[in-house]
């Protein structure tokens, strides 16, 4: 049975605890004492010094009880803002902050779904193989504490994140990958009344190369998008420098290369037509997810959702997570919807009976 009043006063713990994404050591210090309680090997990695965090990742060892490979559970410790001063409020079965803030329960209902679920096992002495427990930090800011993660560390193979909003039962096996854009072009000024013949103008070189591109929805995998254009002065001055900068997100990525470099070459004709130049650089935010259908893993959490009366619904998402990230290490992943809705607005809440059902299927996959 599981011990629904503790998981309760768990989550309300967490989601009281300030944590915007950089400033996570209030939570990770709570965990550590929690974990560290129960005797389990606990080390805060060094991930918050890549990009000035106050905390690292929370790694957690927890010794197997009986056979099979090691698992690790995942969920992030950070919340979007606005998220200081939360206050839950917990009526007719529904928990969501009382002021205007976020609830938290992205992803403090992850992380306390993960830990019920190990002490439920414990406790009752279910036999379970080695465990991992990965809490990480920056998630909403970039992925930044997986990204850094001391995977040294980390001796399974298989990582199950628990990040997704969605019914429980909902298992997320395709995620994009994602590239932010900046694209500057380079013109000549001139005096645009009195000699404007003289200039080459970067606006128009970026309107002409933003009329070639295919942008917004490309096709069922892949989109891209120019979200933000700045340049120019008087209006009197031909603009000698405008910049531009996007983003795409594909399924694949080999799609999103290929996004990339149309863009790329639509900038290419615009200059040459104008005779001007530009510089283009990219970054890959994190790779695409993609678990085959044959995964063992996928394939228990299917088995554990049917043993569990869960409707299990496979699914892809337009968004990048952690998941992704371990993905991109190596690892087999999946990603768990885990009941959490409206995310990231003030409207967030959360049922008890989801986060129940979270647990359930937590516990069931840790006992493999």
């Amino acid at each position: 049975m599981i011990n629904k009043d503790r998981l309760i006063n768990t989550f309300l713990d967490l989601v009281r605890l300030d944590s915007p994404s950089g400033q996570e050591k209030p939570v990770a210090d709570h965990l550590c004492a929690l974990l560290r309680a129960r005797g389990y090997d606990v080390h805060v990695d060094n991930a918050g010094t890549f990009f000035g965090g106050n905390s690292g990742n929370v790694i957690a060892r927890v010794p197997a009880t009986g056979p099979g490979d090691a698992m690790a559970f995942s969920a992030h410790m950070d919340c979007v803002t606005p998220c200081l001063g939360v206050e839950p409020v917990l009526t007719d079965g529904i928990i969501r902050s009382a002021s205007n803030t976020v609830l938290g329960g992205d992803d403090k209902a992850g992380i306390s779904a993960i830990l019920e679920a190990l002490f439920h096992l414990e406790e009752n002495s279910i036999p379970h193989p080695e465990l991992f427990l990965l809490f990480t930090v920056c998630e909403e800011a970039g992925m930044f504490g997986a990204k850094h993660m001391d995977f040294s560390r980390v001796k399974a193979r298989e990582v199950v994140v628990l990040d997704s909003s969605g019914d429980v039962g909902t298992i997320i096996v395709r995620a994009p990958s994602k590239a932010g854009m900046t694209i500057t072009f380079h013109g000549r000024s001139a005096h645009a009344g009195i000699e404007p013949e003289k200039g080459i103008s970067a606006i128009q070189m970026a309107a002409n190369a933003i009329s070639r591109m295919k942008l917004l929805r490309i096709d069922e995998e892949t989109v891209a998008n120019l979200g933000r254009i700045e340049g120019g002065g008087q209006t009197n001055i031909v603009p000698d420098s405008v910049t531009l900068t996007g983003e795409a997100r594909a399924q694949s990525n080999a799609r999103l290369m290929a996004q990339i470099e149309h863009m790329r070459l639509c900038c290419v004709e615009a200059a040459q037509e104008a005779g001007g130049n530009f510089d283009f650089s990219h970054e890959i935010s994190y790779p695409a997810m993609d678990v085959p259908a044959d995964s063992k893993l996928l394939h228990r959490a299917l088995h554990a959702c049917n043993d569990l009366n869960l409707i299990a619904a496979v699914k892809g998402t337009g968004g990048g997570s952690d998941a992704n990230i371990f993905s991109g290490q190596g690892l087999s992943c999946i990603n768990l919807g885990i009941g959490m809705n409206r995310v990231h607005t003030t409207d967030e809440f959360i049922r008890v009976d989801d986060m129940v059902k979270a647990v359930q299927l937590t516990a069931a996959l840790m006992q493999r």
